[in-house]
């Protein structure tokens, strides 16, 4: 008989010093979204009691594991501040916690440049780059065939020597955004350099939808990231979609350039996906590829104009960035500073309504035949339009033979009128379409006009002839 009671105690004894774990996102300088309810969890003994305190208020929260031995709950976050601490059970305490505003920044290799890639600009910031109010979370390159848990990682201060190893373009979004609301900025950066969308989408989204499915299986296999649906999504998004955000910020298109009609299609299911998964429809921003000289013609302006079509999904936006590049043999344009201090303004003046940020950027709205000129019409140009040179370049003109000439233009108020004299009956305009343009047409704010064109004709892209 003894024995009988002596077996619960045991188990009561034991399970009564059992450690409470947490995922690597909550930890030690994380920084967790401001004037929210958000989420801890983590691992436990089933049935543990967990009580959870923190030093902003007086609030004690309560739950209990679960019979699959873990635990979560919801706390209530400040305005922006810190730091603070979170107790957890009286033996775990997170130190050094910040609130601020949490972003994450995906994509492939334009978003994941770093300091590690001779990156003149974050080398040359490096050096002044300590700041207690910004903390990084950089998620390791991985795969999985089922939705992960955890990432080994941690929360780590922006110092010098953690800031030249993270993500340029997040660092310096994350810079401005801390610098211009003055609140402590969260940034995880969970990128990986090659890797189509496909792979940041959910197997099950991609594999449902016939189309999507068949463009995934146009992707060309390599050996340095992988093109398998959902892959990374799996072992790279999956363990974050509890940790509350801000949004994302997103630098990605150049490895779809092989399948790039389904761009679009892609990106309203992954964003959606993302949303569906964190519970929580977040701003979601993005850059448009950049110019290139890609092997085929015209793939580069397809998913430009592809991601043109994606700001039909609620809630995102697109910066520009055909004007800072100095090399369209580089894929990687150096340039990054500006690039996300346009992401930043966007965000900004978007999410956090700040005035006087120049972010909005020429969109193509309509044309009007006049005889045998064409003037195109604008959106975002109420301060007017400007050239950097003194003749507008990058426009062409078609008749109903579709075959387009380099035309003549002229900024006339608010729009472009364009003209070719060997084009007697106009009907169609194109403006920066090609994989490697740069053109010198902008708003009077700076802010370079989208390419665009105003037929649906198919584009050839076959193989160019070197």
């Amino acid at each position: 008989m003894l024995a009988i009671f002596i077996a619960p105690l045991l188990f009561c004894a034991i399970d009564s010093q059992a450690e409470v774990r947490l995922p690597s996102i909550i930890g030690n300088h994380m920084v967790l979204q401001q004037k929210s309810d958000v989420n801890l969890w983590g691992w436990c003994s089933p049935g543990e009691k967990i009580t959870v305190i923190n030093s902003w208020d007086t609030t004690k929260y309560v739950t209990k594991g679960t019979p699959g031995a873990k635990w979560s709950l919801k706390i209530k976050t400040p305005s922006a501040g810190g730091p603070y601490t979170i107790t957890i059970n009286t033996k775990t305490v997170l130190e050094d916690v910040l609130i601020g505003e949490v972003w994450v920044c995906g994509g492939q290799s334009n978003m994941e440049w770093s300091g590690d890639q001779k990156l003149k600009q974050s080398l040359d910031e490096a050096p002044n780059a300590a700041n207690t109010q910004i903390r990084f979370f950089y998620v390791p390159k991985a795969t999985a065939d089922y939705p992960q848990e955890d990432i080994k990682a941690k929360w780590m201060v922006c110092t010098p020597e953690e800031m030249v190893h993270f993500s340029a373009i997040g660092y310096f979004f994350g810079k401005k955004i801390q610098s211009s609301l003055n609140v402590p900025v969260g940034l995880i950066n969970s990128n990986w350099g090659g890797t189509p969308a496909e792979v940041w989408t959910p197997k099950e989204v991609v594999e449902q939808d016939p189309v999507l499915k068949d463009a995934s299986l146009k992707l060309n296999p390599t050996d340095w990231w992988p093109i398998t649906p959902g892959a990374s999504y799996l072992a790279m998004i999956s363990p974050l979609t509890k940790f509350k955000i801000a949004g994302a910020i997103w630098y990605q298109g150049e490895s779809n350039t092989q399948n790039y009609n389904t761009y679009s299609r892609l990106m309203t299911k992954m964003i959606g996906a993302w949303r569906s998964a964190w519970s929580n429809n977040f701003p979601f921003y993005y850059v448009q590829i950049a110019p290139f000289s890609y092997g085929n013609y015209n793939v580069g302006a397809l998913i430009r104009e592809q991601q043109t079509a994606c700001l039909s999904i609620p809630k995102t936006g697109m910066v520009v960035v055909h004007d800072l590049v100095d090399d369209v043999g580089n894929i990687h344009p150096v340039k990054k500073i500006e690039v996300a201090n346009r992401l930043a303004n966007l965000a900004l003046a978007d999410n956090y309504g700040v005035k006087e940020v120049a972010y909005k950027y020429p969109m193509y709205k309509g044309m009007i035949i006049e005889k045998n000129r064409v003037r195109i019409l604008f959106d975002n140009v109420e301060s007017g339009l400007m050239a950097t040179s003194k003749d507008l370049n990058e426009f062409y003109i078609a008749g109903s033979d579709q075959k387009f000439l380099f035309a003549s233009a002229r900024i006339e108020g608010n729009t472009v009128v364009v003209w070719n004299k060997a084009v007697k009956e106009p009907v169609a305009v194109r403006f920066g379409f090609s994989n490697n343009t740069i053109p010198n047409l902008f708003n009077k704010e700076g802010m370079p006009v989208n390419m665009f064109r105003t037929d649906h004709w198919e584009v050839k892209t076959d193989a160019v002839v070197k």
